[in-house]
Formats: structure tokens, sequence, C-alpha cells
């Protein structure tokens, strides 16, 4: 495609979220992405010359590239959807080529009277399924990708889930189920919900993850009706909700912060710390950084709520469920202020809201300056073991969350009545 060519077609793009086609001489698929706004991302390539870093890995897919196709979604989410689901119909050349088999994650849906939805990495499921077919009992039924961002994928699910709730602890009780609490579980083990029921929030999350979200809503409209000339005014109310829900769903974090970055990669460290006097006074901090420096615009701070008396684990416990509970952006690392205890709780609390982060324990010496890792051993992320041995970094971050959780602390002691 010619300069002149390339530049008229960059014109007509749309501003809106969609799916980018790159095709070449022979009409060929070479290369499918995603978009929050297609004009931007597209021109992208083919305009930015500022980063040549960016721009070698790719430049001989874009040598390639004479066509353009576009095809615009009314959401980020369905973007990020419709390419994986055209990744796996073209197996593009730039798409797949180079990619190991930790490079792709599927959503897996269990073979169970009450499925529940899990992120795997291609090889997990190799190993699972070979496992399974031994064993003649298969443990899932359904899968969906392939999906290069596990970060996007944990948005989609946190989204469908509030739509379409469902159980995915391994334990079939909802006894102490933080989820069920606040009903991001619909209680299938509790008889909260039917079997019908629950079988059908699967059935809107197979569809949305299928790329039918349209044919969703209508087929949820006639229900609706249905149940509105019956006078089941309950039901209909209820998917009267489903439906608003999946027409104003709100992704804002899904692909943002890839763009927001440009065409940087920054990976978004989450560090917290706890602050108190013998129990007193008891305040949590959350900190962010991204790459090297901190981002001050995303601090958290808690007052702790439900823990009396000096436990600091508890009270560690109890931010970490507050904050994803929140929509803010889900981050690359975690790390906690703490030792072993401290570490194994953290990864229970993910495994139990099948939030796949890593995450590491850093106990400090009696004089703060020695630092011991607790976890990195577990990880198998390149870059995020790099972090993690990078002691200097350490320190930095865990200072700062300290520095931030005992400035309020000490502004609510002093705010107090004398």
């Amino acid at each position: 495609m010619s300069i002149l060519l390339i530049k008229n077609r960059l014109k007509k793009l749309p501003p809106s979220s969609g799916v980018y086609i790159f095709k070449d001489k022979h009409g060929e698929i070479v290369y499918v992405g995603k978009a929050t706004t297609l004009k931007s991302r597209v021109s992208s390539y083919f305009l930015n010359k500022a980063n040549q870093e960016f721009l070698r890995p790719i430049e001989r897919m874009i040598r390639l590239v004479t066509d353009i196709k576009v095809i615009e979604t009314e959401t980020v989410m369905e973007a990020l959807i419709l390419e994986a689901n055209l990744i796996r119909k073209y197996q593009p050349k730039w798409n797949v080529d180079g990619k190991d088999d930790k490079s792709f994650s599927y959503f897996a849906i269990t073979k169970e009277d009450f499925p529940r939805i899990f992120i795997k990495h291609e090889s997990d499921l190799v190993m699972e399924e070979k496992r399974d077919l031994k064993n003649k009992n298969l443990k899932y039924a359904y899968f969906y990708g392939p999906y290069t961002s596990k970060f996007q994928m944990q948005i989609v699910l946190k989204i469908v889930r509030r739509i379409f709730p469902y159980h995915s602890r391994n334990e079939k009780s909802e006894k102490g189920c933080l989820e069920f609490q606040i009903g991001l579980c619909p209680g299938p083990y509790d008889d909260a919900i039917s079997k019908e029921d629950y079988k059908n929030n699967i059935q809107g999350i197979r569809m949305i993850l299928r790329g039918k979200k349209k044919r969703l809503v209508k087929m949820l409209e006639r229900e609706m009706e249905k149940y509105s000339k019956e006078e089941n005014f309950e039901k209909a109310l209820e998917l009267r909700n489903k439906i608003f829900a999946l027409r104003h769903i709100q992704e804002i974090a899904l692909l943002k912060r890839d763009e927001e970055n440009g065409l940087k990669n920054t990976i978004r460290i989450e560090a917290y710390d706890i602050s108190n006097i013998s129990g007193s006074f008891a305040v949590g901090s959350m900190i962010v950084f991204k790459g090297n420096d901190p981002d001050k615009s995303q601090y958290r701070k808690f007052k702790i709520k439900t823990v009396a008396g000096s436990d600091d684990l508890a009270m560690m416990k109890e931010v970490l469920l507050r904050r994803f509970r929140n929509d803010w952006p889900l981050p690359d690392l975690i790390i906690l202020d703490g030792g072993k205890g401290h570490y194994n709780m953290g990864i229970k609390i993910l495994g139990e809201n099948s939030i796949d982060i890593p995450l590491a324990g850093i106990a400090k010496g009696p004089t703060r300056k020695k630092l011991e890792v607790i976890g990195k051993g577990n990880i198998k992320d390149k870059k995020i073991k790099d972090i993690l041995k990078d002691e200097r970094l350490l320190k930095k971050i865990t200072d700062e969350a300290h520095r931030f959780a005992i400035t309020y602390h000490k502004k609510i002691r002093d705010n107090l009545p004398k």
C-alpha cells in the first residue's frame, strides 16, 4: 500500500473501539488487533516514527500490509472478544508465529452441575486435558480464546460476573464465601438459585465470549416480556437489570492501560502496609508504582474497620478484600509488607477470588535494610522476577508504602479530640 493510500485510509478510520485487520497483497490476513480508538491505534503503526524500538519488531509485517479492514464494536470488551475469535479462526502469521505455549490463555468452563470459569494458560490446559483423558473424566466442557493478556481477561470476567454471577470456589458450599456475600456468587449450594437459572447465567457468559451479545440481549428481552405477561414481575425486573447492564457495560480499564502508555510497557506494582499502635488508630496503605516511579494519583488509604487488637495479618486481609471489591485497574505485581504468614494469606485470598496476579511478601530485617523476598521462586514471569531481584527498587517501594501508611495513621491519631 502506497503512503498516499495509507494516509487516505487512515483519515477515514472511525474513532470508535473495534478490531483492525491487516492483509497482504494476496488477501491473506497477516495480523489482527484490537483498539479502544481505531483511528489512533492503527495510525500509530504507520505514522509514529518517534519510537524506533517499537517499530523495529513489526516493520517487516507493516511492509507486507496492502489493505486495512476495521470492524467497529459497541464496547472495548467486544473488541477484545472479537479479536480472539478472529485469531482462532484465521491463525494470522504475525499473531501466532513466535508465540510459545505460555503466550496464550483461554477461558475454560468446567463440566459440573454448577460450572465454574477459569483463566488457563494453554500449556496448563494441555497437561490437565491429558491427565483427564487418561482418567476418562474430562474437567472442562468449553474453551474460549486464545487471548494474549490475562489482565484483560480478568477484567472481562469481572464485568460479566456482575451480570451473570457464578460459583468459583473448589468447596461445594457458600459458607464463609465473600463472593456470595457481595453478590458475585449466586449461591447454588445454598439453594439461593435454581439449577436452571444458574445454567442460564453460564449460557449468558458463553454467548458473550462467542461475540453474541446482541443476540443475547434480544433473547433476554423476549424472556422479560414473557414474564411480564405472566405477571412474574420479580423475574421481569431481574432480566431488565441484566439487559440494562449489558447495554451499558463499563470497561474503561480494559484496554485503557495499553493505550494510555502509548508504546511503553510499564508494569503496575501495588504495595501494601499497615500502621497502628497496639491495634489503635489502625490503617492500611496501597501505593502504586508504574515501573520505577510512584503514581500518587492511584494511591489509596484504608481505615481498619473489622479488626480489634493488634493483628497485622487480619488487618492486611481486610485491606486486600476491600481493595478487590473496587473497580480499580488490576496490578501486574502485588507486594505485601510482612513475612510468610502475610504471603500465604495473600495467596489464599487471590485463589479464593479467582485472581491470578503474582504476589510477594517483603520481610525486613531488624535494621530495615536487609530485605527477604518471599514467594519469588513461585513466579515465572521474567519481568516480574527481575523486579523482585532489584533490592534498591523494592526498598524504594516498601519505604513509600510505609511512609504513606504512617502519615495517614498520624493524621487520624492527631485529629482526635484531646
